[in-house]
């Protein structure tokens, strides 16, 4: 059976046993929170329950490696979006320990992008269209550099409200003990003196 056959099944039992009432909630986060995490799947469950979350606690935005890159990227958007209009009052930026953004080769993944049956002249069309492959598939070598660095991006945003904590954080992925790598409340804390 094809996977989406079996989630659609899966699905359908659901809605027909009406299980998606516990998860009822609104699009409002409780705990006024915005996080910005990795896509790893060992964080899928581990990160809310490490956090004491909730369905409708936080917005969670996930990405590989838990990286901004770009101010005014989807990611920052979706940030400021639940700023302004979803209620959130902080943002967290959490990456972790052992993340397979740690040392990716960006031309290791075009080749496999190749491999996989992208025709190599749309790899050079975009290369010679201004696009930096290097640059956009980059990883990191340090995850908590990563964090300060993306923490960086948020808090110095034009358009981040004024007084909005930016924390980075690190979870490891196995016990989900967590370590804080920039208190937003400390540095703003520190801006007012």
């Amino acid at each position: 059976m094809r996977k989406i056959d079996e989630i659609l099944s899966f699905n359908q039992e659901f809605v027909e046993n009406k299980q998606y009432e516990k998860y009822l909630t609104t699009k409002f986060p409780n705990k006024k929170l915005v996080i910005v995490t990795c896509m790893d799947t060992r964080l899928t469950e581990l990160l809310p329950r490490a956090m004491n979350l909730r369905n409708g606690d936080a917005k969670i935005i996930k990405n590989a490696g838990a990286i901004i890159t770009a101010p005014f990227g989807n990611i920052m958007r979706s940030i400021l979006v639940a700023l302004y209009e979803l209620d959130a009052h902080e943002v967290l930026i959490i990456g972790h320990q052992d993340c397979g953004m740690t040392g990716i080769d960006p031309q290791q993944v075009v080749g496999h992008m190749i491999n996989r049956g992208v025709p190599t002249q749309a790899i050079h069309t975009l290369q010679n269209s201004g696009i930096n492959l290097n640059r956009w598939l980059q990883g990191f070598d340090n995850v908590r550099e990563s964090v300060e660095n993306s923490v960086d991006i948020v808090r110095n945003h034009p358009l981040l409200p004024p007084g909005t904590p930016v924390h980075g954080l690190i979870i490891h992925p196995e016990t989900g003990r967590l370590e804080i790598v920039v208190d937003g409340y400390a540095y703003l804390e520190q801006q007012k003196a």
